[in-house]
């Protein structure tokens, strides 16, 4: 898979895979069978189906988007290679820790659910408890 993979570059191959994905889903889910171009002759309107613009409006603006979007992404990665020598997620992982840039106990998507502490509770001082009602102790 290319999100899986290590390398950003194939990473952003990947994300605009997906984005490409979504355009032809939206323009496919927009065909009308039969249907003409919106525009209404002189006459006036004959009555027949007609294909609405609006998705195929939508999906020029993403592309335009999308385009703009991965020139930034491309541009960080050039940027972070001429730093980092890799474009190699795991690498520039351990390269940041190395630096102090990260710190050593950042947690991993492994781990990432091995700690139960909650906001409110981590927000607490020291020697505080937190109320099991919720309320502000006002009964």
């Amino acid at each position: 898979m290319m999100i899986a993979n290590p390398n950003l570059v194939k990473k952003i191959i990947g994300l605009n895979l997906f984005q490409t994905a979504i355009f032809l889903l939206f323009i496919a889910s927009a065909y009308v069978d039969g249907g003409a171009i919106p525009i209404v002759p002189s006459g006036g309107p004959d009555g027949g189906l007609y294909v609405s613009p609006l998705p195929h409006v939508l999906v020029l603006t993403a592309i335009v988007v999308g385009v703009s979007l991965t020139a930034v992404a491309l541009a960080l990665c050039v940027r972070i290679y001429d730093e980092y020598g890799t474009l190699r997620t795991d690498t520039l992982r351990e390269l940041l820790r190395d630096e102090g840039s990260i710190p050593m106990s950042s947690r991993t998507p492994d781990d990432a659910g091995s700690e139960t502490q909650s906001a409110s509770t981590a927000a607490l001082a020291p020697g505080e408890t937190e109320d099991a009602t919720g309320g502000d102790g006002d009964d």
